[in-house]
């Protein structure tokens, strides 16, 4: 068990398999409140994407020599694809959720600016900008459980730092091609990373598997079709 000062939280579910969960930018470790998967999990409560894989490594040489699993949501999903291709010898399965190939300069620029001009506001719209029409169950949640706390929670620095990680991050289809265990999940109706996105990425990896999930949007970890989703078939 990690210690007190340690910078991930491990919740032993009674499960054999572990899976560390990595947040997307603006959010933390309570987005994944909801997911009820078979696992123990390992979340990131000290978390930020500049010194990560370095903690998330020395974590596992401590304390796991038995191999992981790796569930990255949104920015997540980059930290967690560059640590199992630098790793793979850790790592059983990829998971990666609500993901694009990359996010271009001038959308972080946008970004940037809107913070700069208004954190609060921008974050607002943001949030519910995650959300579809059909997924007012997971939005009502969310409003009722974390966007009063990150919206005073989120501090500038912070999502500046992410927004910095953000533009040199990408998904590298010719190293991902090479694993023996990727899935994909994505939201058919997220508008932050469209899923006509997606088809760009799955055409590059022939064997990873894509799962797109009806009536969510860009974080269907809020969703009950998730858990559905992860073990069909």
């Amino acid at each position: 068990m990690t210690s007190q000062a340690s910078p991930f939280k491990v919740l032993d579910r009674g499960f054999k398999k572990t899976i560390c969960l990595i947040p997307g930018w603006a959010t933390d470790y309570r987005i994944f409140s909801l997911l009820e998967l078979d696992y123990n999990y390992l979340l990131p409560v000290d978390f930020s994407p500049v010194n990560f894989k370095d903690k998330l490594s020395q974590l596992l040489k401590e304390e796991y020599p038995g191999k992981i699993s790796l569930l990255g949501w949104s920015q997540g999903g980059f930290l967690a694809a560059d640590f199992t291709l630098d790793n793979p010898g850790w790592i059983e399965e990829l998971i990666l959720v609500s993901m694009r190939r990359h996010y271009p300069a001038c959308t972080l620029e946008g970004v940037r600016g809107q913070l700069n001009k208004s954190r609060k506001a921008y974050l607002y719209r943001f949030y519910l900008d995650c959300f579809c029409d059909a997924d007012k169950e997971s939005l009502s949640w969310f409003r009722k459980n974390l966007l009063r706390d990150y919206l005073s929670e989120m501090r500038t620095e912070s999502l500046m730092e992410g927004l910095d990680y953000l533009s040199g991050a990408g998904l590298d289809l010719g190293r991902l091609a090479s694993l023996e265990k990727t899935r994909f999940f994505h939201g058919a109706e997220d508008n932050i990373a469209p899923a006509a996105e997606v088809a760009q990425i799955q055409a590059g990896l022939p064997r990873a598997e894509f799962i797109y999930i009806k009536g969510c949007g860009h974080i269907p970890l809020l969703s009950r079709i998730f858990r559905e989703e992860f073990y069909r078939g």
